[in-house]
């Protein structure tokens, strides 16, 4: 190949892709293109004509006519975040709210032509919604059930919003916070309540300690009283038994007396018989113990047992 064939076909490529931004251009006069999630609106006068939905490129060659216009209009799903709300609940607590509202356009020439500017006027509506259906609740259930009241607000501008030609998916109640001196007073009041709920349960404990006390102490003098009831009715018993043998009850009562004994502080005569020596006179003649104190006095504080 010549260096005068390869400097035209040079030329040409050049010239076909300078060619192709400017076909691209023409033809883009002629045509609309629609994206994924977006619907074109095309007016005639001002008048709708018509609405392209299907992705794509569509041929229109009456665009480049000066009354024919078109609006793009995005269909995704899309977001608002409605900040500091002020809403006075049921005992007329200043409660401060934030929304989040997630949507999409469902028509689109409701969405364009339908209202002047429906960004604002949401935002107007669901402040509104907000303020009726929070403002009959007390701060506790809006605190709790957050979820609920935000399904509440759906429903409650559905019917407004689909005029629009949108459609509202999901109301949520994002944050609930008080004024900070509105605070202070709704933490003093949960104080108090805490510290009487306390004092409450702390009393009724002690009641229940002193009645379960009392309950026991009576049980166990019960008892007690049982027990000291049936000594006496088993000595007696023993006592009827030991009475059949004559012998083993006047063993027992010589043991029993002797048991009876202390050692250190007594001296006992015992088993001298009436015709001898008397005990008394036998304590006379023994000698001292030496645990046995002496005559205090002029009285003998030995203990004698005849």
């Amino acid at each position: 190949m010549s260096s005068t064939e390869i400097l035209h076909l040079i030329g040409g490529i050049a010239t076909g892709l300078c060619t192709l931004p400017f076909l691209l251009g023409v033809a883009s006069l002629f045509a609309v293109q629609v994206e994924d999630e977006e619907a074109v609106l095309v007016t005639r006068f001002g008048k709708l004509e018509k609405t392209l939905d299907r992705p794509g490129w569509h041929w229109l060659p009456e665009r480049v006519l000066p009354w024919v216009r078109t609006f793009p209009v995005c269909l995704r799903r899309d977001f608002r975040d409605f900040t500091n709300i002020h809403v006075n609940d049921a005992r007329g607590t200043t409660v401060i709210v934030d929304l989040w509202l997630e949507f999409r356009v469902a028509d689109p020439a409701r969405a364009l032509f339908g209202v002047e500017d429906w960004d604002r006027s949401l935002r107007a509506l669901v402040t509104h919604a907000a303020l009726s259906i929070l403002g009959n609740r007390e701060f506790e259930h809006i605190l709790c059930d957050r979820s609920e009241l935000g399904e509440l607000v759906r429903q409650d501008i559905k019917a407004e919003t689909e005029r629009w030609g949108l459609e509202v998916e999901r109301v949520l109640i994002r944050n609930v916070s008080l004024l900070p001196e509105v605070a202070q007073q709704v933490f003093d009041t949960l104080s108090a309540q805490l510290e009487r709920a306390k004092a409450q349960v702390e009393e009724e404990g002690r009641q229940q300690v002193a009645l379960l006390d009392a309950q026991t102490s009576a049980q166990v003098a019960s008892l007690v009283a049982e027990a000291k009831g049936q000594y006496p009715a088993a000595v007696g018993r023993a006592f009827a038994a030991l009475g059949q043998n004559p012998r083993v009850l006047k063993a027992y009562n010589e043991l029993y007396a002797l048991s009876q004994v202390r050692p250190h502080r007594t001296v006992a005569f015992h088993g001298f018989e009436p015709d001898e020596m008397r005990a008394i006179d036998a304590a006379m003649l023994a000698p001292a113990h030496p645990e046995v104190p002496a005559l205090r006095n002029g009285v003998d504080e030995r203990k004698v047992e005849a």
